[in-house]
C-alpha cells in the first residue's frame, strides 16, 4: 500500500509540470497550403489551435499580425514566438519547437 501512495503522490505531482506548458497554433483556412502538420507531433505539452480566418479576435488577444504563428506559453505567460515569413511560410521547424519546449520541461525540474 505505502508503494502505490507514494507512485499516486509522484504521479499526480509531476502531472502539472507537463499541463504548465500550452502551443498556440495560428492559421488560416485561406493559408491551407502552409499548415504546419507536424505541430500535432509535439510532446509534452497542451496544444490549442486557431483559425482567425473564423475568428479574427483571437488573432488580436495574442497580438498575431501573421500566420502561421507558433506561440509557447508556460504558466500563462508568453516565452516564445514562432512566425511565418512575408510568403506566410514558417522558417522554424519541428526539432527547434520541441527544443524549446523540452527546455521548458527540464527547467520546471
Amino acid at each position: 500500500m505505502k508503494k502505490f501512495t507514494i507512485s499516486l503522490l509522484f504521479v499526480l505531482v509531476s502531472l502539472p509540470v507537463f499541463s504548465q506548458i500550452e502551443v498556440k497554433y495560428f492559421n488560416a483556412a485561406w493559408n491551407a497550403a502552409n499548415e504546419i502538420e507536424w505541430v500535432d507531433e509535439l510532446s509534452d505539452c497542451e496544444i490549442e489551435k486557431y483559425d482567425i480566418g473564423s475568428n479574427p479576435a483571437d488573432a488580436g488577444k495574442f497580438k498575431v499580425v501573421v500566420v502561421p504563428t507558433i506561440l509557447i506559453f508556460q504558466d500563462g505567460e508568453e516565452v516564445e514566438r514562432y512566425q511565418a515569413d512575408i510568403s506566410f511560410k514558417m522558417s522554424a521547424t519541428r526539432k527547434e519547437v520541441q527544443d524549446e519546449i523540452d527546455e521548458l520541461v527540464m527547467s520546471a525540474f
